[in-house]
Parts: C-alpha cells; sequence; structure tokens
C-alpha cells in the first residue's frame, strides 16, 4: 500500500530515475564514493559539488550533447565508437559514474577513473567520410567536449538550479572543472566564465551539421529510448535544453525559435520537472 502514498510514488520515481542514470550496480556505487574514507580533488565547499549534484545537470547534458555534437570530428568519434544508439543507458551510466567520482570521490579514485578514460581515449581514432583523421586523446576535441559541458552544466544551473549561485562562484565553478580537464589531457583549460565564452567562441569557425551530426540530435530529441509514459516528460527536458542553445547553434541543427512558448511557458515546465527530479531524488532509497 506505501506506493500509493507520496512518499510511495516519490520512493518509486527516485529508484526509477537513479537505475537509470546510475545503472544496476548505482547503489553499490553511490556508496563507494561517498564514503570511502580519504582525500578529494574538491571540498564540500566548492562549487563543482553544488552544480553537479543538482538536478539542472538532466537538462544541461541534453545541452551538452547537443553541442558537441556539431564539432565534425567530436561527432565523427562518437558515431563511429561510442555506441550511443546500440546501448545510449550505459554511455550515460559511465558519464555520469565519471562525473561522480571525479567531483565527490577521493582523489585516488578520481585518479583511477581519469586513467581508464584516458587509455579508452587513446584508442578512439579514425578518419570522416571527409577524409579528416581523428583521435579522442586530442587536446583540441578534449577541450571541445569539456567546454561544451562546462558551460551547459553553468548554465543550466543558473536557470534551473535550486540553489543558483553568485557570478564569482560560478568563475570558481570553471576553475574547478579545470582541474578534472587537465587530469584528462587539456591543454590549460578556460578558468573563468570569460574565458570559458571565449574559448567556445573560438571554435564555431569549425562547427557544422554534418549529417552524423542531424542523425544524433534526431535521436536525442525525437526517438529516445523511453517508454511511452515517460516520453512527455523527456520532450520537455528537451525541449528547455534546446532552449538554451546559442542563437548560432539552434541555427546550425535547424531548431527554430518559438517566441511565445520558450520565453514563458517552456522555461516553466523545466522550473516544474527540475523539482520534481530534486523532490523524488531526495527518498531515502534515491539519494
Amino acid at each position: 500500500m506505501d506506493v500509493l502514498t507520496v512518499s510511495g510514488v516519490r520512493d518509486r520515481l527516485g529508484k526509477a530515475l537513479f537505475s537509470r542514470v546510475a545503472g544496476p550496480d548505482g547503489p553499490a556505487t553511490r556508496a563507494r564514493i561517498h564514503n570511502t574514507p580519504g582525500t578529494r580533488w574538491f571540498g564540500a565547499e566548492r562549487p563543482i559539488r553544488v552544480v553537479h549534484g543538482d538536478a539542472s545537470m538532466f537538462i544541461g547534458g541534453l545541452r551538452a550533447l547537443l553541442l558537441q555534437s556539431l564539432h565534425p570530428l567530436a561527432m565523427a568519434a562518437v558515431a563511429a565508437h561510442s555506441g550511443y544508439r546500440g546501448d545510449p543507458w550505459g554511455r550515460l551510466q559511465r558519464t555520469s559514474t565519471f562525473l561522480a567520482v571525479t567531483t565527490f570521490g577521493t582523489a585516488e579514485d578520481a585518479r583511477s577513473a581519469v586513467e581508464r578514460v584516458r587509455v579508452i581515449h587513446e584508442r578512439v581514432r579514425g578518419v570522416t567520410a571527409e577524409g579528416e583523421r581523428y583521435q579522442a586523446a586530442d587536446p583540441h576535441l578534449l577541450e571541445w567536449v569539456h567546454v561544451t559541458e562546462t558551460d551547459s552544466f553553468l548554465r543550466a544551473h543558473e536557470r534551473f538550479g535550486a540553489r543558483p549561485l553568485a557570478a564569482t562562484d560560478y568563475d570558481a565553478y570553471v576553475a574547478d572543472t579545470a582541474k578534472v580537464a587537465t587530469a584528462l589531457g587539456v591543454t590549460d583549460p578556460p578558468r573563468t566564465r570569460a574565458e570559458l565564452e571565449a574559448r567556445l567562441a573560438a571554435y564555431r569557425p569549425a562547427l557544422r551539421a554534418t549529417p552524423e551530426c542531424r542523425a544524433a540530435a534526431r535521436f536525442l530529441l525525437l526517438q529516445p529510448p523511453l517508454p511511452l509514459a515517460a516520453r512527455p516528460a523527456y520532450a520537455l527536458l528537451a525541449a528547455n535544453a534546446v532552449t538554451s542553445l546559442p542563437e548560432w547553434a539552434r541555427r546550425l541543427l535547424g531548431l527554430p525559435r518559438v517566441p511565445v512558448l520558450e520565453d514563458v511557458a517552456i522555461p516553466l515546465t523545466g522550473q516544474v520537472l527540475t523539482r520534481a527530479i530534486r523532490w523524488s531524488m531526495t527518498s531515502t532509497d534515491a539519494r
């Protein structure tokens, strides 16, 4: 009968969300990350813990994937090697675990997680349909992934976070993420929001919507691997990710503006959904 109570509904929803994001080993992984004694890369007071621990990450993650798809070499590597279509939830779970370990885990676990990713990156290489060579370990491509993620998580938190930060704290957040980026092989990552925006702008001449990019966007926005009952909520999360993209990115992706909806209705749905996710994930079993 507990499933009919408010706490029962929250518990079921929280467990379902956590299972999707963290995978079947999620509870054990969470316990190891948070309960293992030892020094951390980031103390409890650091902004990265506030941003990466918030439900706004659901919207920020979608935004980051859409932005990342616009770099032809990065998208070619994803299309050929990530298995995002065949195992999208596995990819999400690996990414979320990496973020959790490097943000909240011990310094030893964070270094081990980074080393595993670096080994994988060294193996990811190939040639695009246009004959351009790519390698995931290329610092230039690593930085593109880093700056799109950092910018997307920051902007999603600024708009939908439970406790938006001061401007100086968002600068500190960028500096926090630079520590992880450097460990992964990024050369001189941005350390302030102004540097982050300048670095993103510097990539724009190289960006375009390739066939692989458009296919990835269709998959993310129109063909999510979800049961029908979950698709309306996902569609609203995706709509908020799209409306938070810069205008130039939307033009490249062919995603038109809908002024009235975008200015009022869609942001309200983003607030409601992130609050609902936050509420469900505070369940005792899903934290």
